[in-house]
């Protein structure tokens, strides 16, 4: 499968190295065609990736992956072009936090609203399916870096798109996926993002995550 990814930082390049490995046709985008992260992210992947603008890697993608900062996805989606976007799923995994006030970072966007809807809203053709956000990047491609049960959340408004990232994610090696319904569920796993942090420097590093148990 053809997979463009937005955005060249940690979670971008280690989403993309994976879905590499598991022989998919990768393009990182990036604002700028020749973005220096993204050339090196390429030769070290030696084989079915490349590099190009955030158009180009949405043009190519088959399904579109967001990777970028919550704080400008709007940016870089425009940037992307909505008919590159049109029909495509487009998987969400951005988080709006605002560092600009110091540590640790607020919500730009919370209660009534999310990125995840901002993102339909604005990208209405696009079939936007929020998932992975509340997960370290490592953990989110490689689910046995914590042992025991523990699950991955998917939401939006499209069934089709959900089962389409739901067969990426079990690709990851991911066992249990709760479907949380329509797009608007991403406000709650948009706002976990406080006790993960909280979480984080409880437990001295990102290598955990959540599980729901049921009675």
């Amino acid at each position: 499968m053809r997979i463009g990814i937005l955005g060249t930082g940690v979670v971008g390049q280690t989403i993309g190295g994976k879905l590499v490995s598991l022989g998919h046709d990768v393009k990182l985008g990036s604002r700028t065609a020749t973005n220096e992260k993204a050339a090196k992210w390429v030769d070290q992947q030696r084989s079915r990736a490349s590099q190009g603008t955030f158009a180009d890697a949405a043009s190519f993608g088959e399904i579109v992956f967001n990777c970028t900062s919550g704080m400008v996805s709007l940016e870089a989606l425009k940037a992307a072009g909505a008919a590159n976007l049109a029909g495509k799923v487009l998987v969400d995994v951005s988080n709006p936090l605002d560092f600009s006030h110091g540590m640790p970072p607020t919500l730009s966007v919370c209660n009534s609203d999310s990125i995840g809807e901002q993102i339909q809203r604005t990208f209405p053709d696009a079939k936007v399916v929020k998932t992975l956000n509340t997960i370290n990047t490592a953990v989110m491609v490689d689910p046995s870096l914590v042992p025991g049960d523990h699950d991955v959340f998917v939401g939006g408004n499209d069934a089709d798109a959900k089962l389409r990232v739901t067969e990426l994610l079990r690709s990851f090696g991911w066992r249990t996926i709760i479907d949380l319904g329509d797009i608007s569920s991403a406000r709650g796993t948009e706002m976990l993002l406080p006790i993960w942090l909280r979480l984080m420097g409880t437990f001295k590093g990102p290598t955990f995550n959540f599980h729901i148990a049921r009675g």
